[in-house]
């Protein structure tokens, strides 16, 4: 069997080599046309989602009273726990709501959580908004 010679494989791998260099790729572009009105939908939904305003969200109420005590608590909740939180007003009395929870399973979950520290927590019916 005879040894390819060097020269030889050398002038092939350079013609290879020069037709790759040669040779070019189809090029396009894409132009995509949307309407003003999508912007201004997205921003609005955008607005709603960061307002919690969307859809029927659960949350977790661990306390109902005046105002130094629910402060008390959302500190003690803040603390211990990661979930947003907030105070609610609903006259005369003020409401700690925690989670903002997609369904009632995730809810639960959590509320077995914050039963430990919290056994008077529960989850209220969702409003619709």
């Amino acid at each position: 069997m005879k040894k390819p010679n060097i020269q030889y494989s050398f002038a092939i791998a350079a013609f290879f080599l020069l037709f790759n260099l040669s040779s070019s790729a189809q090029q396009a572009s894409v132009e995509i046309q949307q309407s003003k009105k999508i912007d201004k939908l997205m921003e609005v939904k955008k607005e709603l989602s960061d307002n919690n305003k969307i859809g029927d969200r659960f949350v977790i109420q661990l306390f109902y009273g005046d105002n130094g005590e629910a402060n008390e608590v959302i500190q003690k909740y803040r603390n211990l726990y990661e979930y947003p939180s907030k105070i609610a007003y609903e006259a005369p009395n003020y409401k700690v709501w925690v989670g903002n929870f997609r369904n009632r399973l995730e809810a639960d979950r959590a509320l077995l959580n914050l039963k430990e520290e919290f056994p008077s927590a529960f989850i209220p019916k969702p409003q619709r908004k």
